[in-house]
């Protein structure tokens, strides 16, 4: 697959999959819409072996970790849980410290006792998943408008919710799918004692760092492992001594054969969210709105976080994670906007919706039906100027400084301090809880670095937005303070309990109306999210007509093609992609092989750098050639290789399965040239990128010697 008329096939990427490489599917619709052309692909099992309720499949050996933000893997009888470094990059950081740097030198626990507990994260696996969309839109008419149709889908799926849930502990709830055309129930089992059993040094773990992020060729060894532990009765339960090692309904098995180029590939996991339907008019406002402003106020804050980061150690470990947080998706929305406009997508769309708006007026019934799908969107987007405040408020002072959000937690105890006695029990409680929260709070924070990042963000607010959009407290940082933000900022953190521990936590042993009044990062915060509300109040007003819109309009792209198989948008849940181990091209003149070994690894080196510096031992042991049963038959050890499947956010540490069901790599990223796919599916060029297996393995087995976790495994030769 060289070259393919691109055109032809984003018009089949809307109306259906005519390719393996494209689409999230339901496993519980394999059965149906993918097995015959999975198994002519290489896949030698049955879909009951993807999706059982009643026998051990698949499924539940794929989890959702922290409930959707990465994918995880069982390999083991003993509830071992394989993800990538960076989806246990916060449980790394939180647990180093300048004794013990776990993201400098990596962490392995060499018995079960040594294991880490991580009392907020979490793993859900699936257990049923039911269509109940004839239920859900029983009572729904033509004549509701969109918020009575709500209304009453919510009342209708709350019902079905409860019903579902019994008596069990499992969690329950209802998504729609295909812009609210479709509804399924989803049952889920989550498990809260998740203990770090591994990890390599961040050398390897996230070599390449933003430089190498959603580039190919790559040579990241990205992964960690976590165990899952369940309470003695084998049911989900808190951390305790007492709890014991999950005994999984299915692991996956771990093939040592290696991949070849044409091989078939499938990945589980749980994609966060695609657009794919969306039309010219939102992918526009992506294109001048969503994307710029988060890649200008992100640019600024991450300028700040690495001044910061650069001056010791300690400051290294604190804001990594939170680095790597903003960094990523800043690439991103650079990346996207790049690929949308190279692929010229807006004019794909645009003829599309004339293909649509000519198939609706050639008959009156279908003008009735969908006739104003298109307009709905449309004047959703004549006007966003609302929109982009939002957003721009929403980076710059709502995730931009931390201090804001911080203190804003504090608004409770406002109203209840106006009448201490009588709220004296309700008062003890939130600052209770406040209180337990400070040590995790302040052991990454730094008062003087989100000082800089409040001053500098709320000055490009002001220069970037209309003055009906600023918060009461610009008026008097222009009256008091000429404009200058910085300045500001400096006096309201001089004057706050809120960027100190000890004064805080001094406050809420006895907390007081007139302290928390005066406190100048609380007024700041009330005032902020005051006017957040108020834009956001007003942004809204068109959301019900854009989403009636949106619905009419993949309704009507679904009628139109009725001989398609239509696969939904990503939403969280779990989805299965099948395609095939594949190079490409990404421009004239170059082609990329399938595959890099970890030769690329030591020709990136540069030593002391932060992204690519080779640790001393790992060099000795990559240079003495001991590959031994990892190698692949070409006596070299592959790092990495790129597939066809069709992932996005979600799908990083999904399992990718070879066609006996055995595990073969790690998904962890997508290609730079095909940033655009969570709008628009480009096969000749959208691959995922996944660490090697076999690399896996050599890290655990050579560099950590941490061989008693493989003895757990089910390694085939």
């Amino acid at each position: 697959m060289r070259r393919l008329n691109l055109i032809l096939l984003f018009t089949v990427f809307l109306f259906g999959s005519a390719v393996a490489d494209e689409g999230m599917w339901l496993p519980s619709l394999i059965h149906k819409l993918n097995i015959n052309e999975m198994q002519k692909m290489g896949f030698e099992l049955e879909a009951e072996d993807i999706y059982s309720i009643n026998n051990s499949s698949l499924k539940d050996a794929i989890v959702a970790l922290d409930r959707g933000s990465c994918t995880a893997e069982l390999i083991s009888k003993d509830g071992l849980l394989l993800t990538n470094h960076h989806c246990g990059f916060g449980e790394i950081q939180s647990h180093s410290s300048v004794e013990h740097d776990y993201l400098k030198d990596g962490f392995w626990a060499m018995s079960r006792e040594e294991e880490l507990s991580n009392p907020r994260k979490t793993v859900s696996f699936l257990v049923r998943v039911e269509d109940v969309t004839e239920k859900v839109l029983a009572d729904v008419t033509n004549e509701m408008n969109w918020e009575e149709r709500n209304k009453s889908i919510t009342a209708v799926s709350d019902s079905l919710e409860e019903e579902a849930k019994g008596e069990t502990h499992y969690e329950t709830y209802v998504r729609s799918f295909f812009n609210s055309n479709k509804y399924y129930l989803f049952v889920v089992e989550t498990f809260k004692d998740i203990r770090l059993v591994g990890a390599p040094a961040q050398a390897l773990g996230k070599f390449g760092g933003d430089t190498d992020n959603w580039m190919w060729p790559r040579h990241t060894n990205d992964f960690s492992i976590f165990r899952v532990y369940a309470g003695p009765d084998g049911k989900p339960a808190t951390y305790s001594e007492d709890n014991i090692p999950y005994q999984p309904k299915h692991f996956l098995p771990i093939s040592l054969k290696g991949v070849e180029e044409g091989d078939f590939a499938m990945i589980m996991g749980y994609p966060g969210g695609t657009n794919r339907y969306k039309t010219s008019y939102g992918i526009d406002y992506t294109m001048k709105v969503t994307n710029p402003v988060r890649v200008e106020v992100r640019g600024v804050k991450l300028q700040i976080l690495d001044e910061y980061m650069n001056s010791s150690q300690k400051a290294r470990i604190q804001y990594a994670s939170k680095y790597a947080r903003s960094s990523n998706y800043h690439k991103y929305s650079i990346g996207q906007n790049k690929g949308l406009d190279n692929l010229n997508v807006i004019a794909k769309k645009k003829s599309l919706e004339n293909n649509f708006t000519n198939w609706v007026n050639g008959d009156n019934s279908r003008q009735e039906k969908y006739g104003k799908a298109l307009e709905l969107i449309s004047n959703f987007y004549s006007d966003v100027e609302e929109n982009r405040a939002q957003e721009y408020m929403s980076e710059s002072m709502i995730r931009g400084p931390e201090i804001f959000m911080f203190a804003y937690r504090a608004r409770t105890l406002l109203d209840l301090l106006k009448e201490p006695e009588e709220n004296k029990d309700r008062i003890e409680r939130v600052t209770s809880g406040m209180q337990n929260s400070l040590e995790r709070f302040f052991k990454d924070y730094d008062a003087a670095t989100d000082q800089k990042v409040a001053g500098a963000l709320m000055q490009l607010f002001a220069e970037n937005n209309n003055a009906r959009f600023h918060p009461a407290l610009f008026a008097d940082i222009q009256k008091k303070y000429k404009g200058n933000f910085s300045k500001y900022a400096e006096k309201m953190f001089s004057k706050s309990i809120f960027d100190n521990k000890a004064e805080l936590t001094e406050f809420l042993k006895n907390p007081t109306l007139k302290v928390l009044k005066k406190d100048m990062a609380f007024q700041a915060a009330r005032d902020i999210f005051a006017k957040y509300g108020e834009i956001g109040e007003i942004a809204a007003k068109g959301n019900d007509n854009l989403n009636e819109g949106r619905r009419l309009f993949v309704a009507g792209l679904m009628e139109m093609e009725k001989d398609k198989n239509f696969y939904p948008d990503a939403n969280s849940t779990m989805r299965l992609t099948y395609g095939q181990v594949l190079d490409y091209e990404p421009r004239d003149g170059v082609v990329y092989n399938y595959f890099t070994t970890t030769d690329g690894y030591l020709e990136k080196e540069i030593p002391g750098d932060n992204e690519f510096d080779v640790p001393a031992r790992m060099k000795e042991l990559l240079l003495a050639n001991d590959f031994g049963q990892y190698a692949d038959k070409d006596g070299s050890l592959h790092a990495c290789f790129i597939t066809n499947n069709d992932i996005t956010g979600g799908n990083s540490g999904s399992p990718v399965i070879n066609g006996k069901g055995e595990l073969i790599g790690i998904a962890f990223d997508g290609n730079w040239e095909a940033m655009s796919g969570d709008l628009a599916f480009e096969p000749d060029l959208q691959r995922c990128i996944n660490v090697d297996i076999r690399f896996v393995l050599w890290v655990i087995d050579k560099y950590a010697g941490a061989t008693h976790l493989l003895d757990e495994m089910k390694i085939v030769k």
